[in-house]
């Protein structure tokens, strides 16, 4: 397991905005790790894109360097791809590598061994959501209060992973990517992209996105959550889904949802191999479907119970005075864990550490990055 504080860091960067059509909140948790290696942005308003909105989860392994630098630039770069008006999808896919490619020509990263997943969403004028993913943070909607995958966990165990690593080279062993890192997409991480007769979505590890899109439905689309792995670690989608459903018919904000989330996926203790000992970070997008802030939270308060699954809280296991666990098991606590997790790891099998601070630019972004 990475190394541990003996206290959790339990301060919380919790960010929130809205326009006519959107409602969000962010919030980040360094937890019990001994540093900070996530980032986030949040832009109601993507640069000069009219009625485009962007957001983004980055989370860091081997360091935050790099999941610092994508927070940055990775949504203007998708921005000034000239597919954005004609092609979201493939200016996603090309902003993705393009992101990489300025990190790895950068003489300031050459050394660097950070890398960091990415998920990020944007909202078009019509109606639109586009998820692009690298990684294993997850992005998942809330429809009818039913959570819909807007991305799928990026495992070196996966078939088509396992294949593209074994035929750039590469092997898996531990249920990692040459037995040291836990994820098989993700930016930097360059010394996994040493291939030079391969295209970057080919290689051991590659920057390559995969998108989905999804057309919001009135009054059925609710919200979209983005996080990293120490939330899905610990809760299906599911149930992160009817955990936020459940606290605003609490009649609790966003902010609060978002707060209590990590709350909940965090470990009483740091011996539990590694579950709820992580960073976290989550955003939740509301869609407002012609409401005020305060009708679509009416709204939602009163679909609770009526539309889609209730939170069931299940018993978190805990040690007893022998240090045997008690309760339910990993496998309970998480339906969506299986054999292609690595459990009590760290994304890397070794780390740099960092420190962290919040940023807010000029253009309205809002941002959460780590800083040295």
């Amino acid at each position: 397991m990475g190394q541990t504080l003996s206290e959790p860091v339990k301060e919380k960067h919790t960010v929130s905005g809205h326009d006519d059509r959107i409602l969000y909140a962010s919030s980040a948790m360094q937890g019990w790790r001994i540093s900070m290696e996530d980032a986030h942005t949040a832009a109601l308003k993507l640069l000069d894109k009219k009625g485009y909105s962007y957001f983004g989860v980055y989370d860091g392994h081997g360091g935050q360097n790099v999941a610092k630098y994508s927070g940055n630039f990775l949504h203007a770069r998708i921005a000034k791809d000239e597919n954005f008006e004609t092609n979201l999808s493939k200016a996603i896919q090309s902003g993705f590598l393009a992101t990489d490619n300025d990190l790895k020509n950068d003489p300031q990263f050459q050394n660097d061994p950070s890398g960091c997943t990415a998920v990020t969403a944007i909202v078009t004028p019509n109606g639109e959501i586009y998820v692009g993913n690298a990684g294993d943070s997850r992005a998942v909607l809330s429809e009818d209060g039913e959570a819909i995958q807007m991305s799928d966990d990026h495992k070196p165990v996966n078939p088509g992973e396992q294949k593209r690593i074994q035929d750039a080279g590469g092997f898996v062993e531990f249920g990692r990517v040459n037995g040291n890192l836990a994820l098989s997409r993700a930016l930097g991480d360059f010394e996994f992209k040493q291939n030079a007769t391969l295209a970057a979505e080919k290689q051991i590890v590659t920057a390559y996105p995969d998108v989905k899109k999804h057309t919001i439905k009135f009054e059925s689309t609710e919200f979209l959550v983005l996080a990293c792995d120490g939330i899905w670690d610990c809760l299906s989608s599911q149930d992160v889904v009817s955990f936020i459903r459940k606290n605003i018919s609490e009649n609790k904000d966003l902010r609060r949802a978002c707060e209590d989330l990590m709350e909940r996926c965090l470990a009483k203790d740091s011996e539990l191999g590694g579950i709820g000992c992580d960073n976290m970070t989550v955003i939740v997008v509301g869609f407002l479907h012609n409401k005020t802030e305060k009708e679509w939270y009416e709204w939602m308060a009163e679909r609770y119970g009526k539309k889609g699954p209730e939170y069931k809280e299940e018993t978190r296991p805990q040690r007893d005075d022998n240090g045997n666990l008690n309760g339910d098991s990993i496998e309970d606590m998480d339906p969506s864990a299986n054999e292609d997790l690595s459990i009590g790891d760290t994304d890397r099998s070794n780390s740099n550490e960092s420190f962290r601070s919040d940023i807010s630019d000029s253009d309205g972004i809002s941002q959460f990055s780590n800083m040295p």
